[in-house]
């Protein structure tokens, strides 16, 4: 699975984790090319990538989400370790990785 930050925001030269995360199927293994065209989704129009799992929303961190399925729609349990692990990397800065750094 691969979810993709629906901002590039920077705060003084630093970045800033987002709070929507767009989710797709991961089919080229971690291969940066492939999120940078999937990086502008807009979740405004509806989005007919076959690949696209939908989008989680952060509204208040570790305490509150929302999900909003895509052509496939992930289950109780793979929404919950999705958002288990976006918090453990939204917690700890050191696991950020800009898609310009790949």
């Amino acid at each position: 699975m691969m979810a993709i930050p629906d901002t590039d925001a920077h705060l003084d030269g630093h970045p800033v984790i987002t709070y929507t995360y767009s989710l797709f199927i991961d089919r080229a293994k971690g291969n940066p090319q492939q999120a940078l065209k999937k990086e502008s989704t807009l979740h405004l129009d509806k989005i007919n990538d076959p690949d696209y799992l939908g989008f989680i929303a952060f509204e208040t961190p570790a305490n509150v989400f929302s999900y909003t399925g895509g052509e496939r729609s992930l289950t109780v349990a793979e929404i919950e370790e999705v958002i288990e692990h976006l918090n453990l990397i939204r917690d700890n800065p050191p696991l950020w990785r800009s898609m310009d750094n790949l």
